[in-house]
């Protein structure tokens, strides 16, 4: 009959409030941690019979209802490995599954999680506080990713292995008008064991256009420690132009002409038997001499880069007091692990006191066509499902996959407004259906009661 069909009814919205009233507990209990996405409830109502002349009373049930596509409020952190997604899109992380050869071993499965508060474990790895690994592209040494596999990322806290110079840059403006004095400039090389020697570059003006570059290298065990080139300014380029061309075939005063002496010098024009270049050099080439020296490890060759011959040129002759005089080097010393950074684009980069830095990883963004119908499981992480759709891996910021924003957090999507507000709902609800259940009780005691 109807009245235990109205306390069904009754029973059935007990139980769908006192879920919605689970959903608001765990969304409060929840409120402050990180990454978590809050779950609504959607009350959807079963019919037993309705039609134009009768509408049995029939039941309700609730619905979770997930919020993964609601952003939380992203917040600056101290942590410089915290992440934060702008956007849509989870990170891949791992979830360990025991020790094996003193280095954690893990579950098969990809996990996904928005919680990025990542810090580096004592085995190198990048774990979040709910003790998942971050996962992500391995890089070659030129820092390119490969994109065919996602593992968890290990930082390598080892040295940075010496690098021998090979290349100086010179720039040095020198003063036309010192007739006799000298434009000193010392360098400094690394060998390859990443001790540093000095190089004196010294240049003196001989005549006119003319000046004499005495390359010292005091540590040099070959024998010769002082190489002697002649650097010629404002002179007759080779190849002539065409005929009938425009252009000039001088080098514009200042300009570097050509070198001759001892070394490799570039460029490679054919050498005279005397051993020297001719007289000019091909203009716009690079302008280069190249030498030997052994620092006790052997052969090393360091080559010595002036820019471009007759344009361009770092080495430059012109009227002045001021010499602003400078170099560059490409060796590197030994150098030991700094620190971790992050980068917009998901890179990872291992920083050593030295002043070098290598890009060991790269995070990157998984999103989902139907985020909403992921699995939920502990420490605010999911897993696919059918419903889900595949794991779509790109990088960040491209094809939907939302930015990383470094050293922040997302907060929870939790509102306590709001969800204080359907605690009340909730409450008042599950009140009134108390009273129904209450009413029912006492008119089937009625109809029981008639047969007194």
């Amino acid at each position: 009959m109807s009245l235990y069909a109205s306390m069904n009814t009754a029973i059935s919205g007990l139980t769908a409030q006192a879920r919605a009233l689970g959903n608001v507990a765990d969304n409060v209990a929840n409120s402050q941690t990180t990454g978590f996405k809050r779950t609504d409830t959607n009350f959807v109502s079963y019919v037993t019979r309705s039609n134009q002349q009768v509408n049995q009373p029939g039941s309700v049930i609730a619905r979770p209802n997930y919020t993964m596509t609601v952003q939380g409020t992203v917040q600056p952190s101290d942590n410089p490995l915290a992440m934060a997604i702008a956007g849509q899109g989870m990170f891949a992380v791992a979830m360990p599954a025991g020790r094996e050869n003193n280095q954690p071993t893990f579950d098969a499965r990809t996990f996904y999680t928005r919680a990025g508060d990542f810090d580096m474990d004592q085995d190198g790895y990048m774990v979040n506080s709910q003790g998942y690994y971050l996962q992500g592209w391995a890089t070659d040494a030129a820092g390119t990713p490969d994109r065919t596999v996602v593992k968890p990322i290990r930082i390598d806290k080892s040295v940075y292995n010496p690098v021998p110079t090979g290349n100086v840059n010179v720039s040095a403006t020198l003063p036309v008008t010192s007739a006799t004095g000298e434009v000193s400039m010392p360098v400094q090389v690394y060998d390859s064991l990443g001790t540093q020697h000095a190089v004196n570059l010294s240049w003196k003006r001989d005549e006119l256009n003319q000046w004499t570059l005495n390359v010292s290298v005091p540590d040099d065990k070959s024998g010769v420690t002082t190489r002697t080139i002649q650097a010629q300014f404002g002179i007759a380029a080779t190849p002539l132009p065409p005929e009938g061309s425009t252009e000039t075939p001088v080098v514009p005063d200042g300009q570097l002409g050509s070198f001759s002496g001892e070394g490799t010098i570039t460029p490679p024009d054919p050498i005279p038997d005397n051993g020297l270049l001719p007289t000019a050099a091909t203009l716009g080439n690079p302008a280069s001499v190249a030498f030997s020296v052994d620092f006790g490890q052997g052969p090393q060759t360091v080559s010595l880069n002036f820019g471009n011959y007759g344009t361009n040129s770092t080495v430059t002759q012109f009227d002045g007091k001021t010499n602003e005089n400078s170099f560059s080097q490409d060796g590197v010393p030994l150098g030991a692990f700094s620190n971790v950074s992050l980068s917009e684009s998901g890179d990872v980069s291992v920083n050593y006191d030295n002043g070098q830095s290598r890009t060991i990883g790269r995070v990157p963004i998984v999103s989902f066509a139907d985020p909403d119908k992921l699995q939920k499981t502990d420490g605010q992480a999911y897993l696919r499902t059918n419903e889900s759709g595949d794991a779509r891996v790109n990088d960040a910021n491209s094809n939907g996959a939302g930015k990383i924003v470094t050293s922040s957090l997302e907060s929870s999507n939790v509102d306590l407004a709001s969800e204080f507000s359907k605690l009340i709902l909730a409450q008042r609800a599950y009140s009134a259906n108390t009273k129904i259940v209450t009413a029912a009780d006492e008119l089937l005691q009625d109809t029981l009661n008639m047969r007194r």
